[in-house]
């Protein structure tokens, strides 16, 4: 696996795993011992950055990437977050939490249930309209200090947030949703992210899932989290998966299926993206890595660009 470096501090794989659907958002998912399995199976093909999250589970995503990357954990970087409610039993609550006490218990038990002596990338998931992100940027800041985490992160932020956290503290990466059928980040985040240095992790890369042709109109479990998402039900599922079927012959044509030409596509943004495709099974899992190995040119990636043209996106990304 080829490497990159994310805010000049974080040497990762090319392609991360992006670790929710192992804990059951997708419907499912795996046991302790067979995402334990999963994640040593990515770890042995090259892959060395990992996503997770207190809120995945909740709590369950964490014991998972824990047992699974305790024995290499000194040759992986693992990711985690912060900011939502939720209560001693793993109930979420309403809104955000980012309030600086908060932010030391969570990174506290996330250190507890990872099993590790620090986090290498912590994020905020989402900013909190109720605390401001130079106290949130400090807080960490004060924990890097403290050797309990190694790099700052956000998640979905504005550029002015950006800019006002990175003031405080240089932020190394973001991560916000990008494919080819979400380029909200291309205007304005890019821009600032490349100007501060700072390194981009696009999740959902395969479009959760719907780019690789795997997700037809109605094929969804019911307890399945996206059934509640406009881009996967009714017309809207039905007019973007005709997108999916134009990049699957492009694909084709070429000798790759349409998840890998979506990756290869995302790679090709520029060296300081670094993506988290997610998945529970290990020939997924082979088929996105070997994306990073593709080399497409100037009239290749206008081609995928044709194919999924994201005026033709049906739906937005949440309900």
């Amino acid at each position: 696996m080829r490497k990159r470096t994310l805010g000049g501090k974080l040497d990762v794989s090319a392609i991360g795993l992006g670790c929710m659907s192992l804990s059951g958002a997708y419907g499912g998912g795996l046991s302790i011992d067979d995402a334990a399995a999963l994640l040593r199976g990515a770890f042995d093909r090259g892959v060395t950055f990992f996503d997770t999250a207190e809120l995945y589970g909740p709590f369950l995503n964490e014991r998972q990437v824990g047992k699974g990357l305790g024995p290499v954990r000194d040759e992986v970087v693992i990711a985690t977050k912060f900011g939502f409610r939720i209560d001693a039993d793993g109930k979420q609550g309403e809104g955000f939490d980012s309030r600086p006490a908060h932010i030391r218990e969570v990174v506290d038990a996330s250190l507890g249930r990872l099993g590790i002596d620090h986090i290498d990338l912590l994020y905020q998931h989402r900013v909190d309209p109720d605390v401001p992100i130079e106290d949130v940027a400090g807080t960490v800041g004060d924990l890097i200090a403290e050797g309990k985490v190694r790099c700052l992160g956000l998640s979905e932020a504005d550029a002015a947030t950006i800019r006002r956290a990175h003031a405080v503290h240089p932020v190394t990466a973001l991560q916000s949703e990008y494919s080819l059928w979400t380029r909200d980040v291309e205007a304005e985040i890019l821009p600032t992210l490349r100007e501060l240095g700072i390194g981009f992790v696009p999740f959902s890369p395969l479009g959760r899932g719907f780019l690789t042709g795997g997700v037809k109109p109605g094929s969804l479990r019911e307890d399945d989290w996206r059934t509640r998402l406009a881009r996967f039900g009714g017309e809207a599922a039905a007019q973007n998966y005709r997108l999916v079927e134009a990049l699957q012959a492009l694909g084709a044509r070429k000798g790759y299926t349409s998840a890998q030409l979506a990756l290869a596509w995302v790679l090709h943004q520029g060296e300081d993206l670094v993506p988290i495709p997610g998945t529970r099974q290990l020939a997924r899992l082979e088929e996105n890595i070997a994306a990073a190995d593709i080399v497409l040119d100037a009239a290749d990636l206008a081609a995928i660009e044709a194919a999924v043209p994201q005026s033709e996106v049906v739906g937005g990304r949440y309900a």
